[in-house]
């Protein structure tokens, strides 16, 4: 998987557990995305993979600086798709819940979020929007169905950190918007996060980057048009 910063790989090793690596441009090693793994290490009662260890040594030739975690293998498949997540039992939906409960309750100096981001992000496609947020948690800040297992597993942990309450019910939700079952699912499931103003103003964060995306693209996504619904309700329950 290639990003903007490098690129990273992963793999089963010879033990039983899951080994990835990543490569980064030197001068972006400083990142709190360099060490995100290794840092929820210290995060209790969530389920998510073990953290074991990690190593990092700097490549001169390339330029690069590389980076090996190793953390439990999780066999449990991905969810994936919205199909898959309209089939998950009860029990699943409690056990996510119980997760992000317990990481919001985490306390935690990295930021996965910030109120600036927010306040651009909206203020782009909804100008003159009061976004102060009043409740921050600890947040993944990457909740989406090919970052969550059948078990309830959250992985993929290089973006956690302090963030407006509600931001990972939010990103699930728009991630479900192409389906309204499972879309009202999560609103059911996460109502107590997702029916505060930051809620409110989580939800509009993703609505905006969903109407901003499609009109970079020239043209309706499915994730764009449910966007514009729902962003019209929550500029009304937001008073704006």
């Amino acid at each position: 998987m290639f990003g903007e910063s490098g690129a990273t790989e992963g793999f089963r090793t010879s033990n039983g557990t899951w080994a990835r690596i990543e490569r980064r441009n030197r001068w972006k090693i400083n990142s709190a995305v360099w060490v995100g793994l290794e840092a929820a290490a210290t995060i209790k009662n969530v389920r998510k993979p073990e953290w074991f260890q990690a190593t990092a040594w700097i490549d001169e030739a390339r330029e690069v600086a590389w980076r090996a975690d190793e953390v439990e293998l999780i066999s449990a498949p991905i969810v994936g798709d919205l199909a898959t997540m309209a089939t998950l039992p009860d029990a699943w939906w409690t056990a996510v819940r119980e997760s992000l409960a317990a990481l919001g309750a985490h306390q935690t100096e990295r930021v996965g979020m910030t109120q600036a981001h927010l306040t651009k992000r909206i203020g782009e496609i909804f100008p003159g929007v009061d976004t102060t947020v009043d409740e921050w948690r600890t947040a993944h800040a990457d909740v989406h169905p090919g970052n969550l297992s059948v078990e309830g597993h959250l992985i993929d942990w290089e973006d956690w950190g302090a963030a407006p309450r509600g931001l990972d019910a939010a990103t699930l939700w728009q991630s479900a918007l192409p389906d309204p079952a499972v879309a009202a699912r999560v609103q059911r499931e996460f109502a107590a996060d997702l029916q505060t103003r930051s809620g409110r103003l989580s939800q509009l964060l993703v609505c905006a980057n969903a109407i901003r995306i499609a009109a970079r693209r020239g043209q309706p996504t499915p994730l764009s048009e449910p966007a514009k619904a729902a962003a019209e309700l929550l500029l009304a329950e937001l008073g704006s």
